[in-house]
């Protein structure tokens, strides 16, 4: 497995199974996720929330996470984070994180 080093490296996607073809045979390096996580301005301001999440999708969050060497509560972070950015780009919308992230 190849280990993505800068976000330069990440390609753009034309569909979800080209993105799903380059996440099999990468991973991003634990310093590129922490620094990404660290280096958020929200970071300082995060504020503690409580989600219920079926125990078996919890375990299979821990497993993957696990499998790339990440906090599952910091992957589950990030992906909110993604999925937010692209919520607001496919509505036209200016994001305010995007710089953060690239």
């Amino acid at each position: 497995m190849n280990a993505v080093n800068s976000w330069d490296e990440i390609p753009l996607f034309d569909n979800e199974q080209a993105e799903a073809a380059f996440w099999a045979d990468n991973r991003l390096e634990l310093r590129l996720m922490e620094q990404a996580v660290a280096s958020s301005p929200e970071s300082a301001e995060s504020v503690a929330i409580t989600i219920r999440i079926d125990p078996r999708m919890l375990a299979k969050l821990k497993r993957l996470a696990r499998s790339r060497y990440l906090n599952y509560q910091s992957m589950m972070k990030q992906w909110l984070s993604e999925r937010l950015e692209q919520e607001l780009r496919e509505r036209g919308g200016e994001t305010r994180t995007s710089k953060y992230l690239s």
